[in-house]
C-alpha cells in the first residue's frame, strides 16, 4: 500500500516537474525565426507597398539561376552608375563594407531594400547617413535586373550588392 502511495506521488511529482519545464517555451510553429536564413519580409514602415512578388514561400537567390549577375550591361554598368552619381562628402574616416539586399521580383523589379554595414575586421558598423543614403538611393534606382526563370516560369530572387569602402571612397562593387 505504500508502495503505491509512494508511486503515485513520484508520477504525480514526474508530471508535475515536465509541466514546469515547458513553461515559458513557445510552440515551433509560432516561432518568429525565418523559414530561411536571409529572408526579407514586407515591413510597413520602410518598404514600399506596391512591390509585389510573384511567390512569397518561393524567393531564390540569384546565383540558383546558374548565369551570374543579372543586370543589362552586367557588372559594368552598374559600376558606370555608381561612378556617375556617387557624390563625395565628408567621410574620410569611413572604411568597411556596405551591404545592400533586395529582392528582385518576377517581373525585374527591384524592392524590399535591406542595408548593412560592416568595418573592415567584420563587425557592425553604421557608416555616415550622407554615404549609406547615396548608395541606397543609387541602388533603389538600378533599373536593368534580368528576370529569373525557374522550370520555365518567371521567378523571384535575392540579390545583394556588397560596396567596399576605403576612406570614405568607394573601391569595388560585388559581387
Amino acid at each position: 500500500m505504500q508502495e503505491v502511495k509512494l508511486m503515485k506521488q513520484v508520477i504525480l511529482f514526474c508530471i508535475a516537474m515536465a509541466g514546469l519545464s515547458a513553461c515559458g517555451q513557445q510552440p515551433v510553429n509560432n516561432a518568429v525565426y525565418p523559414d530561411h536564413v536571409g529572408d526579407i519580409y514586407y515591413d510597413s514602415m520602410t518598404d514600399d507597398p506596391s512591390f509585389k512578388i510573384c511567390d512569397e514561400n518561393k524567393v531564390l537567390q540569384y546565383y540558383n539561376f546558374g548565369n551570374g549577375l543579372m543586370y543589362a550591361g552586367e557588372k559594368i554598368k552598374i559600376e558606370e552608375h555608381f561612378k556617375e552619381g556617387l557624390k563625395s562628402t565628408k567621410r574620410e574616416k569611413e572604411t568597411g563594407f556596405v551591404t545592400i539586399r533586395f529582392i528582385v521580383n518576377c517581373e525585374g523589379k527591384s524592392g524590399r531594400f535591406r542595408i548593412q554595414g560592416m568595418d573592415i575586421e567584420y563587425k557592425d558598423k553604421v557608416f555616415d547617413r550622407s554615404l549609406s543614403d547615396q548608395l541606397l538611393n543609387l541602388t533603389k534606382h538600378l533599373d536593368g535586373w534580368g528576370i529569373g526563370q525557374m522550370n520555365d516560369k518567371p521567378s523571384d530572387y535575392y540579390q545583394y550588392l556588397t560596396f567596399k569602402i576605403e576612406d570614405g571612397n568607394l573601391i569595388e562593387i560585388m559581387p
